[in-house]
């Protein structure tokens, strides 16, 4: 039976137990649960806290895991990102008091405060700059204030936290983050993790795409086709009026409206938005 590891709170947890539950698997009602058998699909989930899951992983007592990204890489765990599920997405900067014009590369020989320590010495690393981290596992913001940090490392979304905290933003992004789904790098892939992986990856196209169909002259389906190229290339089916035809493509979700104008302008007509709820490509 397959054994894969969940995040067990957070905004991490919802969202991936509502994808595994779009790909058509069992899933936990009550939070307090710490494992679920779904005996149709031959799998078991265990709901870990989110920064074990690599670890478990590495160990090989669970197969695969979803987790993020910054996780994965803080945990400096032997294992591998699969799939990356397009959600809990952030990025990690750097940022010091307002007014501070500093660089990254000023940062050699200062106080770093963050709470991911394993991805920020992995990144001054790369950069080959000598700094002392100092971890936090939380109010990183408060650090510079408090005296224990000249700068932080950290999520950041709106920046709305760190100027109420009297910082500013430096430098290139340390990292962009998401959610993903990992194995150990030398495991050889079971036909459980295959279907997972597969069911997976149609959950996130079929969040990214929608099927759009038009109706639209012979004289005008070239320029119709050329907005709406689909995936291999879209299906066309001649109508009752001979110089009429209909199209089927598949359109990335945040590009429909401007594609629906566009679609208009050239001629098409009877232009319908469907929803994907599952595919397989």
């Amino acid at each position: 039976m397959l054994k894969v590891a969940i995040p067990n709170k957070g905004s991490l947890s919802d969202s991936a137990i509502a994808m595994l539950k779009e790909a058509g698997y069992r899933q936990r009602t009550d939070p307090r649960d710490l494992t679920l058998i779904d005996p149709e699909n031959e799998i078991e989930f265990y709901y870990l806290r989110p920064r074990d899951i690599a670890l478990y992983v590495a160990s090989g007592e669970l197969e695969v895991g979803i987790t993020g990204r910054d996780l994965l890489i803080d945990s400096g765990a032997e294992s591998q990102e699969v799939l990356a599920l397009d959600f809990g997405k952030s990025t990690f900067r750097f940022a010091a008091p307002i007014g501070q014009t500093i660089s990254v590369q000023e940062l050699a020989g200062k106080r770093i405060a963050t709470a991911y320590p394993g991805l920020v010495e992995r990144h001054f690393a790369e950069l080959n700059l000598d700094v002392k981290v100092v971890r936090l596992d939380g109010a990183v913001e408060s650090s510079i204030r408090l005296g224990v940090a000249d700068a932080i490392a950290d999520v950041v979304s709106t920046g709305g936290t760190l100027r109420q905290a009297g910082l500013a933003i430096f430098g290139e992004p340390i990292l962009q983050s998401e959610a993903i789904l990992i194995e150990r790098p030398s495991s050889e892939r079971s036909t459980e993790v295959e279907t997972l992986l597969r069911r997976l990856q149609g959950v996130v196209i079929a969040r990214q795409y929608v099927l759009v169909d038009y109706d639209v002259k012979s004289e005008y389906l070239e320029a119709a086709c050329a907005l709406t190229p689909g995936i291999e290339s879209p299906t066309i089916s001649p109508l009752q009026r001979s110089d009429w035809n209909a199209v089927r493509a598949m359109v990335k979700r945040s590009e429909i409206n401007r594609i629906m104008d566009d679609l208009w302008k050239v001629g098409a007509r009877g232009i319908l938005v469907t929803d994907i709820h599952a595919c397989r490509l």
